[in-house]
């Protein structure tokens, strides 16, 4: 069987929940891992809670390979991220020596104070290692399996450029698209069975509407070239035969 890495991700936020604040980074992260060959297999969004925070890396980084997080490592009270992630770990959460250099040196630059509340993002777990941040200089981390980055979606997308060379990937997921001129209705029993047939292969169906009338796009996907073939073909000949009759 072909390599298959795993991945969760974890959107922290109270504002995301509210609608607010309407979340740019799930879809990035997504397009990324599937070019790499990582299965994104589950995404949770959290409040500003905690125990929440802690519930769900603790179940996310025993389930996939690797857990990404954003948002909640700002300079304000409600930036928890950190010290969640921390006790998830069992570990304390501390000023690291390094973000703390890295952040005065940035706010000097710019004759801004570093204050009590900057400094508060240079707060990590104790052992967790840096995420480079070079848009605004406060890094994301590392602990275990669980990524910790930025909400802000530029500063997000930057880190994650810097994570990416560090993972292990897996076989990447070939595909095809077969425009179906039918409905899910129509299609639903012999499609399954197609995909009974198929076990090596995921096959989805996605409804589509224009001009009055419904259509579904079909995408199969596959870890080899041989099975993508053989389903696309099993595929392609159920929409001719529907389409004969």
């Amino acid at each position: 069987m072909p390599d298959i890495v795993t991945a969760a991700m974890i959107v922290i936020g109270d504002e995301i929940l509210s609608g607010r604040t309407k979340d740019r980074n799930i879809g990035h992260l997504a397009d990324i891992m599937t070019a790499i060959g990582i299965d994104l297999k589950e995404v949770r969004i959290v409040s500003d809670d905690e125990d929440d925070i802690v519930a769900a890396v603790n179940a996310l980084r025993e389930r996939y390979r690797y857990v990404f997080t954003t948002g909640g490592i700002g300079p304000t009270h409600d930036d928890i991220t950190a010290d969640s992630v921390a006790k998830a770990f069992g570990v304390p959460c501390d000023y690291d020596e390094k973000a703390m250099a890295l952040l005065a040196a940035s706010y000097a630059t710019r004759n801004i104070e570093f204050n009590d509340a900057r400094k508060r993002m240079a707060r990590m777990p104790v052992g967790a290692t840096h995420i480079d941040n070079p848009v605004s200089i406060a890094p994301g981390f590392r602990i275990g399996n669980v990524h910790v980055m930025a909400g802000v979606p530029s500063i997000f997308q930057a880190m994650l450029d810097n994570v990416v060379p560090t993972l292990e990937t897996g076989s990447k997921l070939l595909s095809a698209t077969i425009p179906c001129p039918f409905g899910e209705g129509v299609i639903g029993g012999p499609l399954a069975e197609i995909q009974k047939a198929h076990p090596d292969t995921i096959i989805g169906s996605y409804p589509k509407y224009l001009d009055g009338s419904f259509w579904t796009e079909l995408v199969v996907r596959a870890r080899s070239q041989e099975a993508l073939d053989s389903a696309r073909a099993a595929v392609e000949a159920m929409v001719a035969d529907l389409t004969s009759k």
